[in-house]
């Protein structure tokens, strides 16, 4: 998944148009009577509509993430074999012989988190310099990252536990998020995702934060990447295929076309075209990769149709919430909820597996049961970790990064 992914919006002090200047230096006044007239940054004005200020939350945003992680967890403990099985004691099709089929979609959970993700990288990066923009990033994932990367390996290692722990050195290399091009075992099933996103911040930053976020750029940005990732695909080249990611790529750039409708309004045709060829390329790829036939052999099998269904409502949603259309969703328990996603999201899988072998075949408890209170307890888990590690140790990561006075 990654994802994800984690939301950061802009400095508050900065004017959702192309560059962090005060508002008050983008207004001139040559006459009382004369209305104000924004300056022109980069070549471009700002887009129409919007207020000096920091944008507001979009806590349908928030809830659209959690309900992406659930999706994944879903999947993880009732819509696939593999170790869950050892923990519920038989396949999970036993276990929920009418939902595993239906679990078996939570995995397009991750490309939901990565269209969320496109959206998210965009609007944070935009008026950023590179290092506040890195400095955001690695502050946003590292910190929970690092703990539970920790804490699966402690609890792995307890005697009474089934699952086998990494050995130091993989340990170790995980640290990094470079486990997967470095060759090492993955303590973190989930985290093939992070790398991912990762290879989406290295493309967006060199590309449009560095020079500077301007509509132009980010269009060029996205028409090039499209390109480009059609000609990995083609091109068969393993190098092209790890940097340009085209079976990811869609869902990145139709967040980022998303995002350009809320900036600058649904009349763009220019981002409407954005988001329709990531979504046509995308379903293309979530297809090619989940679907495949009925087989009695099968642990379960997914509808071509029903992927296409997911991923259309998956892009249809953050559209949505981009023009405005989710407004309604604005409770304040939804920013408690995307809080706690990134966290949930690291520890649902590996100790989902210790919990549900405790109360399902240690407590006795029934499969449904067992199966809410395992997410109950990830979330708790997600809540002490968001507290107690992000919170304190996110600003003091961010600061050492990228020590400059906030505006």
């Amino acid at each position: 998944m990654t994802a994800q992914l984690p939301a950061e919006a802009p400095p508050p002090a900065a004017v959702p148009g192309p560059s962090s200047t005060p508002a008050s230096a983008l207004i001139t006044r040559p006459a009382p009577a004369a209305p104000a007239t924004p300056a022109v940054r980069n070549g471009e004005a700002p887009p129409p509509g919007k207020r000096p200020g920091g944008p507001p939350r979009l806590r349908a945003l928030d809830g659209l993430r959690l309900l992406a992680a659930l999706m994944v967890a879903a999947y993880h403990l009732g819509g696939r074999g593999g170790e869950i099985a050892h923990a519920w004691g038989s396949s999970p099709a036993r276990q929920f012989p009418s939902l595993h089929g239906v679990f078996a979609y939570g995995c397009l959970g991750v490309q939901i988190f990565f269209v969320i993700s496109g959206f998210v990288i965009c609007m944070s990066g935009w008026g950023r310099s590179l290092r506040a923009f890195i400095a955001s990033r690695v502050s946003r994932l590292y910190p929970a990252y690092w703990v539970a990367v920790l804490l699966v390996t402690a609890v792995f290692a307890l005697p009474w536990v089934a699952f086998e722990a990494l050995g130091p050195s993989d340990v170790l290399t995980n640290l990094t998020m470079l486990q997967q091009p470095l060759g090492a075992k993955r303590v973190l099933g989930v985290c093939w995702t992070l790398w991912a996103e990762m290879r989406f911040y290295a493309l967006f930053a060199l590309c449009v934060v560095l020079p500077g976020a301007t509509r132009r750029r980010v269009v060029l940005f996205c028409a090039g990447w499209t390109l480009a990732a059609a000609l990995a695909q083609a091109s068969h080249v393993p190098a092209l295929d790890v940097v340009l990611m085209p079976q990811y790529a869609p869902f990145f750039i139709g967040g980022i076309g998303c995002y350009l409708l809320h900036r600058y309004g649904g009349r763009d045709p220019v981002a409407w075209a954005v988001v329709g060829v990531s979504w046509l390329a995308g379903q293309h790829f979530a297809v090619a990769g989940l679907w495949h036939p009925p087989s009695p052999g099968a642990f379960s099998y997914r509808s071509a149709l029903v992927i296409i269904g997911v991923v259309t409502v998956g892009f249809a949603l953050v559209a949505a919430i981009a023009l405005g259309r989710m407004r309604w969703a604005n409770w304040r328990w939804l920013t408690v909820a995307g809080a706690l996603t990134y966290p949930f999201y690291l520890v649902h899988e590996h100790l989902g597996w210790v919990v549900v072998q405790g109360l399902h075949g240690g407590l006795r408890l029934p499969s449904y049961a067992t199966f809410v209170l395992t997410l109950a307890l990830m979330l708790a888990l997600a809540w002490v970790l968001h507290r107690w590690v992000e919170r304190p140790l996110t600003p003091v990561l961010k600061q050492a990064i990228d020590p400059r006075p906030r505006r």
